[in-house]
């Protein structure tokens, strides 16, 4: 995974630690918008910033390793109820902070009114790849969100995601923003990376932030992506894509390692299974 293009112009911005991160701005109710950005858009974004943004800093470091390995039914169910916007969806993933060597199994419900419900068991790095040390949570966190009929189904490693991610505190709105550089996508079968993008996410309690406002004016609009989801549909030409066609035709498309069959723009077949 290559390293992010920022370091410099992180290293100008004054620092903030994560307590002081999380007390400031925990949005526990919050407004999400992300972002397919080329990276050489980053240091001048960042130069701008700088009289009014804090970088997250532990230990002098400011861009933290991430690895996400995600877990679905062999029939995808947790794909497919994305792929066709059903109302009540579930994610199952651990989360690997590879600097720190914390991992987390995590369980995310998206409700039937837009909410989402994160459920975190702290997890042994060892065991990224598997949900077995787990499997109890995992469905205690389906059963009491009513997603059923998923608990006891097999879930199996699906697609693991790396990247670097740098994330801000803007103080005067008290929001944050995450920039996810050196993105890679595995499906055991073939490998993506997207070395020229990043994916800038703003987080905040209501309006746009000065980062939304800084993108618009470069014409860089909000883009749907999913990094399961979006992903595994640029992997797997057979999945249906409608949700993140235009980022896919955008962005992802021909960036497929020789492992997989160069990408092509085609119908796909109609595929559907339950969720709920």
């Amino acid at each position: 995974m290559s390293t992010t293009p920022i370091v410099p112009e992180l290293a100008r911005l004054a620092p903030v630690g994560v307590a002081e991160l999380v007390d400031r701005a925990a949005l526990q109710t919050r407004v999400d918008r992300k972002y397919v950005v080329p990276t050489e858009v980053l240091p001048r974004l960042l130069e701008q910033l700088a009289p009014q943004a804090r970088v997250l800093d532990i230990d002098g470091g400011r861009t933290f390793r991430y690895k996400s390995v995600y877990f679905d039914t062999p029939q995808l169910a947790s794909y497919h109820c994305t792929a066709y916007r059903r109302r009540r969806r579930f994610k199952v993933r651990t989360r690997t902070y590879v600097d720190s060597e914390q991992c987390w199994l995590e369980v995310k419900i998206r409700g039937a009114r837009g909410s989402t419900t994160k459920h975190r068991l702290p997890y042994h790095p060892w065991d990224s790849g598997t949900v077995r040390p787990g499997r109890d949570f995992v469905d205690e966190a389906l059963v009491r969100e009513s997603i059923g009929p998923a608990a006891g189904s097999a879930l199996d490693p699906v697609l693991v995601t790396e990247y670097r991610r740098a994330t801000l505190l803007l103080p005067e709105t008290a929001s944050r923003v995450t920039i996810d550089t050196g993105l890679t996508w595995r499906d055991g079968t073939a490998t993506l990376r997207l070395p020229g993008l990043a994916v800038v996410e703003t987080k905040t309690a209501s309006a746009a932030t000065t980062v939304d406002r800084m993108l618009w004016r470069r014409g860089i609009r909000p883009a749907r992506i999913s990094k399961y989801a979006t992903g595994l549909a640029a992997l797997r030409l057979d999945l249906p894509d409608v949700p993140w066609r235009r980022t896919l035709r955008r962005h992802f498309r021909g960036a497929a390692s020789p492992a997989a069959p160069e990408p092509t723009i085609s119908p796909r077949p109609e595929q559907e299974t339950s969720c709920v």
